[in-house]
């Protein structure tokens, strides 16, 4: 009896042995599956900075105030393509925003289920669609629409810088229009699961208090929901400042700055996809990671507090959502 007794406490102790030789070894595997991560984003920030630095030496901060870029006289400033990134990018914003939280509101409240399914797929779709096809699109169609629209609005208020200028179909508007397209499915799907993340009790408490179903959403849910909300516009923003195919395809390719949003530009990815391969000078090369470095800098930080955001809501969310 004895005997049988310490078998099974040496089988029990073998047993937990090995329970927690696996945990160890699970634990410590998937943790330098996670450092990877880290270790790569600080490799590539350790090239970017190490091959930048003939032309950060050089031009100091005057790479970012500098208008020229010149590469047979070794001349770079950064400021045109910050420029039409910025522009650019705020642009499609100021488009894409006001239809997102629209269709994001429709999706999370007031559709009905057969309704929202097939809709949230399809704003979900237009996400996967590749950036080159946008471009194309943008090219064939967008652009050609674009003139008489610009020819109209030039004629009509050509006292104002931004609609002055030369109709090409091609320049910032058509960039503008082009990101606004692709950003608004990141916007319209994260917001609509910020929205359905807030507890039915905020609802609920709204109805209950007399409010009506605008009053509900405009007021607690929209209240619960604006951290988030703004994370997924931050989100939509990393997107649009990332961007480069579609953009190469419609923005014309000039550095230069100018007001009006008919004329060419070019922007941050534009440019090292353009003459990142045909670079020959050192110098050049490294003006061009310089613009690699400040465009990996601003994406890491805008995701991350786009992130934040997020987490910030999706953290308060119930094990259910209001359906």
């Amino acid at each position: 009896m004895e005997g049988a007794v310490d078998k099974s406490r040496s089988l029990k102790r073998r047993g937990l042995f090995t329970a927690k030789f696996g945990d160890g070894v699970f634990r410590w595997t998937t943790l330098a599956f996670a450092a990877c991560v880290i270790v790569i984003i600080a490799l590539l920030a350790y090239l970017l900075v190490a091959d930048s630095l003939p032309a950060i030496r050089k031009f100091s901060w005057g790479f970012l105030t500098g208008h020229t870029w010149d590469p047979v006289h070794d001349e770079f400033g950064g400021l045109p393509f910050v420029f039409g990134t910025v522009v650019s990018s705020a642009l499609a914003l100021l488009l894409a925003v006001p239809i997102s939280l629209g269709a994001a509101i429709f999706l999370a409240e007031l559709a009905p289920p057969w309704l929202r399914n097939p809709l949230s797929f399809l704003v979900e779709l237009l996400a996967a669609v590749p950036s080159v096809v946008y471009g194309i699109w943008g090219i064939f169609v967008l652009a050609p629409a674009l003139r008489p629209a610009e020819a109209w609005l030039g004629a009509h208020f050509e006292s104002v810088p931004l609609f002055s200028g030369t109709p090409y179909g091609v320049g910032m508007l058509a960039a503008g229009l082009i990101l606004a397209i692709m950003v608004l499915p990141i916007i319209t799907a994260v917001s609509r699961d910020v929205l359905r993340a807030v507890p039915v009790t905020q609802r609920e408490a709204a109805y209950a208090l007399g409010a009506t179903r605008w009053e509900a959403i405009r007021g607690p849910v929209f209240r619960y929901a604006r951290a988030g909300i703004l994370g997924a516009i931050i989100l939509g923003l990393g997107r649009a400042l990332g961007e480069t195919m579609a953009v190469t395809m419609v923005i014309g390719n000039t550095p230069k700055i100018s007001a009006s949003l008919f004329e060419p530009a070019y922007t941050m990815p534009s440019v090292l996809a353009n003459e990142f391969m045909e670079a020959t000078g050192s110098l050049h090369i490294a003006a061009l990671m310089e613009i690699a470095l400040l465009l990996f800098v601003v994406t890491i930080i805008i995701n991350a507090s786009a992130r934040l955001l997020i987490w910030s809501v999706a953290r308060g969310a119930p094990a259910g959502v209001a359906e």
